[in-house]
């Protein structure tokens, strides 16, 4: 029997009609986190799920690429498909090279498993701790997939709030693997550039050579809105003029669980000359960047 899934009430589905962006990507560049959803009846959403979204499938999501001037994508498993990894893989396998992934992992999962998941194009696993979206676990749990995955050369992509950060440093430094931040640890932006809570952020970044962030998600953060994220863009300009060889941008498309409002990709696609304001920090945070952590000797 094929599953039907009604989206929560509160559901934003993505801008149907984004504007064209103003600003040109690079050849080459990357959108590195979107995601995929459903479709619901042939990939179901996950019963342990604390959301149900509006599907936003693998031909939407490459329509959009196309249309903002990206050649490829990074997609990253959303926890309402859980550990089922099956809309991701579909989606890479349709890529036809010009996507790679993020998948979600569970102890048990079988070296064969992991391997077709590699062959797919599957290159790091997420760890979700923000409280409303999923149910974190202790460190150990995150110790032992890291270095399941470690052998194969995967990386680990952590999302957390602002106030997680030191509750969970040992753990994040601990990885044997490249640590990425989403959404730059959620900067909480009425609060200065070297407050306590983006200070830390930043000191993380500084100690570990290994740790990365993401510049993007300002619909996430911003207090002062759309389509200019002014608040947002001195957080992220900080961090890609401090930290060039170490930052990815992403659209963040479909946008799941925004309650404020439903961006327009295309202004967000603005945004990024104004956080990466001159060609060779474009060039880095969306070309070379991203292949050297997702593409190359892969």
């Amino acid at each position: 029997m094929t599953a039907t899934f009604t989206p929560d009430a509160d559901w934003l589905r993505f801008h149907p009609d984004p504007s064209k962006p103003g600003y040109t990507p690079p050849p080459g560049a990357v959108d590195a986190h979107c995601h995929v959803f459903g479709p619901g009846d042939v990939f179901p959403y996950a019963p342990e799920r604390k959301y149900t979204p509006a599907d936003a499938g693998k031909e939407q999501l490459f329509a959009l690429r196309d249309y903002l001037g990206f050649d490829r994508n990074v997609i990253v498993q959303a926890t309402c498909h859980g550990a089922d990894n099956s809309a991701l893989v579909d989606a890479l396998l349709a890529a036809d090279g010009r996507a790679r992934g993020v998948a979600t992992i569970r102890p048990g999962v079988s070296r064969s498993e992991l391997d077709d998941m590699n062959a797919a194009g599957v290159r790091g696993i997420r760890f979700n701790f923000v409280r409303r979206l999923t149910d974190p676990k202790p460190d150990e749990y995150y110790r032992g997939l890291a270095d399941r995955v470690a052998e194969l050369g995967w990386h680990i992509v952590v999302y957390f709030e602002a106030a997680d950060l030191a509750e969970r440093w040992q753990l994040f430094t601990s990885f044997p693997t490249p640590v990425v931040v989403d959404h730059m640890g959620r900067p909480d932006v009425t609060q200065p550039l070297d407050g306590p809570d983006f200070s830390l952020f930043t000191r993380f970044l500084t100690e570990n050579e290994n740790a990365w962030s993401k510049v993007s998600g300002p619909e996430r953060l911003t207090k002062s809105g759309p389509p200019q994220y002014a608040d947002v863009v001195p957080f992220a300009r900080h961090i890609v003029e401090t930290f060039p060889g170490r930052v990815l941008w992403g659209t963040d498309w479909p946008h799941p669980n925004m309650k404020s409002h439903m961006p327009d990709d295309g202004a967000l696609v603005d945004v990024i000359p104004r956080i990466a304001v001159t060609g060779e920090l474009q060039r880095r945070l969306l070309v070379d960047n991203p292949l050297r952590l997702y593409w190359e000797g892969r």
